[in-house]
């Protein structure tokens, strides 16, 4: 006795052979009951007529608006002798009774009407399971969310009756045959699987059939993957697929669930989505079909009641799931085909999808807690696929979302804070007014709609899981529209969520790494679109700029185009800018260590991009003084080092090692440069470029000077950012590491020069200076003389400055020329407020100062020595003709300095000395030739001085003090005019002290390296000697001459 069938479609001969007399429970339609034709499954109704065999019955069903024309003809014609059925799941157990008895099952009909959430009652609704459950009261006003009405809630159901006793051990012994067998053809597994599924009909009832089943469980799971993984993966030549879709699902119905709840059956139900969505397509199997006639089923009959018994039985999984933890783990293992490349695979699964979601949202009953945790994925792929190029794939999506939404509205209200109802409320008005916005039709044909329809129920976990998806759809390279579709659902979701989402870092992460395989310029817009809205919002500013932060520098071309092109409101602009700016100034506020951080060198790229994108351009205007001095700050730090004197983050790494021109401070360099260029600051520009300004800032020893340039360029060119730069500059000397106040204070100081310098309260100016001439770091005090320099150029500040002379005349011997001279200049505009007292220690000191190896500090003693001088009251020129006596040597003998500018500076002050002492030089003085070239002019010279010099100063010991000058002009003239003045000298004095010591000095000269200075010496010692040894009777006449010479005439 053949098997019965199982209310299926009708099968071709041999479909099911008669190798088996085991009756089958059938079940039947109670108006069908007498003519005994078989009924169509609940699956077999859901799905489409391209997945059947047969023509789909035309029933009371009205379609959804949002399909197409020729969709829905397709869907409503058919074989009008097929009735529907409810599954067995709406069955319970005390439903199903022994023999004729009818069995009514509860089910929601294909007739939909409008359904909303209303809240007014809320207080009022029970805790209990029923009390979840939306009413049409309370669900009505939403459009387009679609109702099951009550007119066809209800379907009937009879069995033929119970299995006798001696039937159900036939069919357990063969079973257990089927287990022992070793031969396994495709008559025995037809065989095993229609005993197995009839026996499972025996469950509520039979106690012998539920121990049997229950202790096999492991068994049966292991025979069904065998089963499966034997059948071809190309080809369908044998219902065992569908027998085995088909066993399942009736066991499911009995609540004994074969793939869910241990490794091995998960296995078994990823095995067998792979075997049914990895077939190949309808028309390729139809052409194997012509290949091989002899195969006795038609390929595509028996393809489309496969893939039916696959539909019922992923359906007989959710019918019965309040936690919705099946749904879960259907979408787990279906999702990955959901996006497949290959449009027959996705086709697939999108219409198994379409129809898990339709049954559920039929035989819906929600209860606490609920394990569906991946709802952002699932409305992403559903909103993604109601844009797919194939428009079947199109089609079955919309319809899918649509009872998407309807899970949505009762999943949440189930789940929403009972404490908080307004805030579902509020989603419930958003929802309603957006669906009121957009028809159907509309809104289905505009996918990135359902984003904003969907976005108003995710929580925040869910909307990451939206991005993530949407961003997973990016990498559809075949088909450009899916990556169109997906920036615009991306965008809105973003748009629309506003400050809901978390994991920010990991979506900065995903959507970086997308970037570079986004070819459409208007789907990287996009892209960049959706970072630019979340790096205008506070929340996020930080979170992002932190991640983008973390990419190799130099940015590749990608990260490059998005900081350059980030599309901020204005409003935003500054406040972005001045984040990433906090990025690098903190970078600049810790200690300096060994390694620079990672970010200063990041940020410093990002703002370079950022200015020449110029996409913040009124940003950067408003923030220039901040934006300029931290980038020379950067610089400052920079100097010296390379990319291996950074702390790079471990695992951040370039695909290609780095090239040794890649250092930091051309980072900042360059990103200096950018700034002024976007600024309008060409003049500045142009004065750095022609002065080697950017050389300058680049050198160590040198950058102050750089800084200085800079600053004077600015103060001149563009003086009311220059003030913006100082007012900004007044709270910054005093933070930050040492580089980090030492860059400010040499820009600050610069402009002290400008009239508005005179505003600042002292505290902020002179106080400050004042300070920085006790700092032990000599550029700070270099930098306090330089800015009390420019404070003498405002008159009401004279006075305080003129209170540091004691401060600024130390200063005078330190080692540092820049110290040295800037005191110098200072002490140049005081002379006239200075008491004699000071004048004179401060001559003494610059005395000490002539011949210093330092050409521009001996220069400009001479300078201020003869400006002191020259401002010397009347009545105070006595008690400083000693000084100006001892100053005529050195400046006489300094005439000769190698030095032009020291020569010349000499002979002008010694002519300064000479009007002081009311003399008039000779002009041999002045003349610029070497004395050894003319000796005779030489000599009036030292007869001059030696006349006017006598009893006064003994100059000829002074002259002996040079000669171990380490100058050679300066002792080849010390030799000389010691020879030569030797003649004029006083011969009491000589004879009294003898020439010894003098002789001595010259035989030391007689070994210098140099033999126009031994010659010379060799000279003047003769001169000595013969001096010395001049008899007494010349000098007698000489004094009688200058005797005579006295008389009067």
């Amino acid at each position: 006795m053949p098997l019965p069938r199982r209310g299926r479609e009708p099968r071709r001969a041999g479909s099911r052979t008669a190798g088996t007399s085991f009756p089958r429970a059938t079940v039947r339609s109670p108006k069908r009951a007498d003519c005994g034709a078989p009924l169509s499954s609940h699956a077999q109704h859901l799905t489409r007529r391209r997945h059947s065999s047969e023509q789909v019955p035309p029933g009371p069903e009205p379609q959804a608006d949002f399909r197409s024309e020729k969709w829905l003809q397709e869907c409503a014609g058919g074989d009008t002798k097929n009735s529907r059925q409810a599954p067995r799941a709406g069955m319970g157990s005390k439903h199903r009774i022994c023999g004729q008895e009818e069995v009514v099952i509860p089910r929601a009909s294909d007739n939909d009407s409008s359904v909303d959430l209303q809240l007014s009652d809320l207080e009022d609704i029970e805790k209990g399971p029923s009390s979840l459950e939306l009413t049409d009261s309370d669900t009505s006003d939403i459009p387009g969310v679609l109702q099951e009405s009550l007119t066809d809630s209800f379907r009937t159901l009879t069995y033929q009756g119970p299995l006798s006793e001696v039937i159900t051990k036939r069919l357990i012994r063969s079973i257990q045959e089927f287990f022992d067998s070793d031969v396994k053809g495709e008559l025995e597994k037809l065989t095993f699987l229609r005993s197995l599924s009839s026996l499972s009909r025996t469950l509520p009832y039979d106690e012998s059939t539920e121990s049997f089943i229950h202790s096999h469980i492991a068994y049966i799971v292991h025979i069904l993957h065998l089963l499966v993984q034997e059948e071809p993966l190309h080809s369908l030549f044998s219902p065992v697929r569908q027998e085995v879709f088909v066993t399942i699902a009736d066991l499911s119905y009995q609540d004994v669930h074969l793939l869910f709840g241990s490794e091995d059956r998960i296995d078994l139900f990823n095995l067998i989505i792979r075997s049914i969505i990895t077939l190949p397509s309808v028309k390729t199997l139809t052409q194997l079909q012509e290949i091989m006639p002899s195969v006795p089923y038609k390929s595509e009959c028996l393809y489309r009641q496969t893939f039916q018994a696959f539909s019922e039985m992923l359906q007989s999984l959710v019918v019965k799931d309040p936690h919705l933890e099946n749904l879960d783990i259907i979408f787990k293992y279906l999702g990955p085909w959901l996006q497949s490349v290959k449009d027959h695979e996705r086709e697939r699964a999108t219409t198994c999808m379409t129809q898990v979601l339709k049954c559920l949202s039929r035989h819906l009953s929600l209860k606490l807690p609920l394990r569906f945790q991946r709802l952002g994925h699932l409305v992403a792929l559903m909103a993604l696929l109601c844009g797919d190029p194939l428009k079947e794939v199109a089609e079955e999506a919309a319809e899918g979302t649509h009872h998407l939404l309807r899970i949505t509205l009762r999943l949440k209200y189930v789940t929403h804070d009972k404490k908080n109802q307004e805030s579902l409320r509020k989603a419930m008005k958003k929802c309603r007014e957006l669906l009121e916005l957009y028809s159907i039709k509309q809104f289905y044909s505009c996918p990135f709609k359902i984003a904003q329809v969907f976005e108003v129920f995710l929580n925040s976990n869910e909307l990451c899981q939206f991005v993530m998806t949407t961003l997973d759809a990016l990498k559809s390279l075949k088909h450009p529209c899916t990556q169109q579709l997906a920036g615009e659902l991306l965008l809105t979701l973003v748009k629309n969520a506003e400050s809901r989402f978390e994991k920010v870092p990991e979506i900065m992460g995903v959507i970086c790494a997308r970037l570079s395989i986004v070819n459409q310029p208007s789907v990287r817009q996009q892209i960049i679109n959706t970072v630019s809205l979340f790096v205008s919002r506070p929340k996020y500013t930080d979170i992002v700029l932190s991640h983008l932060l973390c990419h190799p520098v130099p940015y590749d071309r990608h990260l490059a185009e998005l900081w350059r092109t980030l599309e901020v409101e204005l409003p935003s602009t500054t406040w972005i800018l001045w984040r990433l700016l906090r990025k690098l100034q903190k970078c600049h506020s810790v200690p300096t260590q060994d390694k620079m951080t990672y970010v200063a060198v990041a940020a410093t790229d990002a703002l370079y991009e950022v200015f020449v994108g110029n996409k913040l351009r009124a940003a950067t205007f408003r923030l220039f003084p901040q934006l300029l001095m931290t980038l020379l700050i950067q610089i400052h730090h920079s100097i010296g080092l390379t990319m291996s004197d950074v702390a790079i983050p471990r695992g951040l790494c370039t695909e290609k090692e780095m090239s040794s021109e890649v250092t930091p401070l051309r980072f900042a360099i360059q990103a200096t440069k950018t700034l002024l260029l976007r600024t309008l600051c060409w003049r500045e520009f142009n004065i750095m470029e022609k002065n080697k300004g950017w050389t300058l800032l680049e050198e160590k020893d040198y950058h102050l000077q750089g800084v200085s340039l800079l600053a004077n360029a600015l103060l001149e060119g563009n003086h009311l950012l220059a003030h913006k730069v100082m007012y900004l500059l007044v709270p910054l000397l005093n933070r930050g590491n040492d580089k980090h106040k030492l860059t400010s204070a040499g820009f600050f100081v610069e402009l002290l020069q400008s009239p508005v310098a005179r505003r600042l309260p002292n505290i902020y100016s002179f106080a400050r200076l004042k300070d920085w001439l006790h700092h032990e770091n000599n550029l700070y005090r270099v930098l306090g003389l330089r800015g009390l320099c420019y404070l003498l150029r405002h008159q009401e500040m004279r006075e305080d400055v003129k209170s540091l002379l004691p401060c600024i005349l130390d200063s005078l011997c330190e080692t540092d020329e820049r110290i040295v001279l800037l005191a110098m200049q200072i002490l140049l505009h005081l002379l006239r407020a200075m008491d004699f007292t000071t004048l004179a220690a401060m001559m003494r000191t610059l005395f000490s100062l002539f011949g210093d190896v330092r050409p521009d500090v001996h220069r400009f003693s001479m300078i201020l020595f003869g400006a002191s001088i020259k401002s010397v009251k009347y009545t105070d020129k006595k008690g400083i003709e000693n000084q100006v006596l001892d100053s005529l040597v050195p400046l006489l003998l300094y005439s000769q300095d190698e030095n032009d500018a020291v020569a010349e500076e000499s002979r002008r002050v010694l002519t300064i000395c000479a009007q002081f002492l009311k003399w008039k030089l000779p002009q041999e003085v002045y003349c610029k030739d070497p004395w050894y070239s003319k000796p005779s002019e030489v000599g009036a010279i030292c007869r001059f001085f030696g006349k006017k010099c006598k009893g006064k100063v003994n100059i000829l010991a002074q002259t002996l003090i040079y000669f171990k000058n380490a100058k050679l002009p300066i002792r080849r003239a010390a030799a000389l005019f010691v020879g030569l003045l030797s003649k004029f000298a006083d011969y009491d004095e000589l004879r009294i002290k003898g020439t010894d010591w003098i002789e001595d000095d010259l035989r030391d000269l007689l070994h210098d390296p140099e033999p126009s200075v031994r010659i010379i010496a060799s000279q003047a010692l003769f001169r000595v000697q013969e001096a010395a040894a001049e008899p007494e009777p010349r000098r007698t006449v000489c004094r009688l001459r200058m005797l005579m010479g006295c008389l009067p005439t």
